[in-house]
């Protein structure tokens, strides 16, 4: 495997991963809710997935060798690609009125 292959991959499944939120209405895919989910659990199930995909990328990186160390920087850029990531969701959720 070359070594853009896992980037890409983590990107798509980061992409993927942040709209899960807004578009599923089980919490982290599996559990069923008696009520609709709230804003406050979304922006926590978001919070949930940035950090599996961060353990995919992760394990992906160890698999390729060293692993390089992050800093504060590096979670503060990923968060807010994930957030950004995240976008599409919203917007299909909360800004259009689809009928």
């Amino acid at each position: 495997m070359s070594q853009a292959a896992p980037v890409w991959l983590v990107v798509l499944l980061a992409l993927l991963a942040a709209n899960l939120p807004f578009i599923s209405q089980r919490f982290m895919l599996v559990y069923r809710l008696s009520t609709a989910k709230h804003l406050a659990l979304r922006l926590l199930e978001l919070v949930l997935w940035y950090f599996v995909v961060g353990a995919v990328a992760l394990a992906l990186e160890h698999q390729l060798g060293q692993i390089a160390p992050q800093g504060g920087e590096f979670y503060a850029i990923t968060g807010t690609l994930f957030v950004t990531f995240a976008f599409p969701g919203f917007v299909l959720r909360y800004l259009l009125k689809l009928r």
